[in-house]
């Protein structure tokens, strides 16, 4: 069996980190990913994955992505489900990410100690 999704899209918000309560960092975030072809309106519609990221590829996306970063990803699309409260089932769909790349340059100047040129 394969269970394999690459994904090229942007962040919708800054990626926060979190700790598991036995300490493994984790970030969720949503990838907003372009369709290919345009709606009616001649506009292209977007799908909005959520993806799960853990240990060190979590820690550096948290680190040197935001909002609006383009990133890709890649890794094994997973379902999981809790109880809400009204007692239903409620099914969860996700991208548990195996890898991350930044595929942009950062936009923020780097600061350059004083006394220093490039």
């Amino acid at each position: 069996m394969i269970n394999q999704v690459t994904l090229v899209g942007r962040l919708t918000r800054d990626p926060e980190l979190k700790r598991t309560q036995d300490g493994k960092p984790v970030t969720n975030v949503v990838l907003a990913v372009n369709r290919q072809y345009k709606n009616q309106q001649g506009e292209i519609d977007a799908d909005f994955v959520q993806c799960t990221l853990w240990k060190k590829t979590a820690e550096n996306t948290a680190s040197y992505c935001k909002k609006g970063s383009l990133i890709g990803i890649t890794g094994r699309i997973q379902t999981r489900h809790y109880e809400n409260n009204e007692q239903k089932r409620v099914y969860v769909t996700e991208v548990v990410a195996e890898s991350v790349r930044f595929l942009e340059r950062r936009k923020e100047p780097i600061e350059v100690p004083a006394g220093r040129e490039f």
